[in-house]
């Protein structure tokens, strides 16, 4: 089911154009990350999502409603954080969740318990805010934004100054919100790596404008495909010989041959390989990963080759 729709997005502030026409969309029990350079717009995006931006141009739905004319039935349905979670730290983790779930109606002492268990803060949240690591403050700001059962989670940079250990926690517990509970997340994040674990699809962002869309952990099994792959044999020489006979892009490299060529060319060539008395390994795709992307369509690799 779609959570969330954006679209044609435009923005400006003081002048200056900020977003130019984006387009997005998010859909039940699926992690989508928000990728850009500095000042390509995600934030902006984000505080137009939570209603914190008026919107120039286009339209943004949350689970249907719209969240210029039906804004409160919007925000009904949407949980967020912009940035770092805003917590009083002079008062308990426990305390944070009561005053925030005194803005909405519904919310009992259950409730909060309940999500309390789910971001693992047992433990601590009757304890001074100010006594928590990162980590912790990140976790009760979820909390926060889980207190009123939203079916869209949007989330601005989250794994900011967290440790490896923390980034893990975050990760396994938006998996499950997404597998488990079925809820739609959102997420911006310069961490590419992690981004590539986490998420089930990926928007990139330039200079206010949409530049590409990548579904993550799909295999493609096109046979014309043209891919890298890399042949580890007992006589990597002889390998090599051979694919330059062929007048193919080969060339040495972490231990075995490298060479570009269609997936549907792999059988004749083992075959042939074989014929030459030359044992096989294993033959590798080399996937690319979510950074060559990113570099190839943003303006870093531009100004690069410039």
């Amino acid at each position: 089911m779609e959570l969330l729709r954006i679209e044609g997005l435009k923005k400006k502030i003081k002048k200056k154009k900020i977003l130019n026409g984006i387009s997005l969309t998010v859909n039940s029990g699926e992690i989508v990350g928000f990728l850009g350079p500095n000042g390509a717009g995600k934030t902006t995006t984000i505080k137009m999502i939570l209603g914190l931006f008026s919107i120039d141009a286009g339209h943004i739905s949350i689970c249907g409603h719209d969240v210029v004319s039906d804004f409160e039935k919007a925000m009904e349905q949407v949980g967020g954080i912009v940035e770092n979670p805003d917590l009083y730290k002079r008062l308990t983790g426990r305390e944070n969740l009561e005053y925030f779930s005194s803005l909405y109606p519904h919310i009992d002492t259950t409730s909060i318990d309940e999500v309390v268990k789910l971001v693992k803060m047992s433990g601590r949240i009757d304890d001074k805010v100010k006594t928590y690591s990162l980590g912790m403050c990140q976790r009760v700001g979820i909390a926060q934004a889980l207190l009123h059962n939203p079916r869209l989670l949007v989330l601005d940079e989250p794994t900011n100054g967290l440790d490896p250990i923390g980034i893990k926690e975050l990760r396994d517990l938006l998996r499950y919100l997404a597998k488990e509970a079925g809820v739609g997340v959102f997420i911006s994040s310069h961490l590419l790596s992690e981004m590539e674990l986490m998420c089930d699809r990926i928007y990139i962002i330039d200079n206010g404008a949409m530049i590409g869309e990548k579904a993550m952990h799909q295999q493609n099994l096109i046979e014309d495909d043209v891919f890298s792959y890399s042949f580890l044999t007992a006589d990597n020489n002889k390998t090599l010989a051979y694919f330059q006979e062929m007048q193919t892009n080969c060339a040495l490299e972490n231990g075995g041959v490298s060479l570009v060529m269609k997936r549907s060319e792999i059988p004749a060539i083992i075959k042939a390989l074989i014929e030459k008395d030359i044992n096989i390994y294993a033959v590798n795709q080399k996937q690319r990963t979510l950074e060559q992307d990113f570099i190839s369509m943003t303006t870093g690799s531009k100004t690069q080759i410039q």
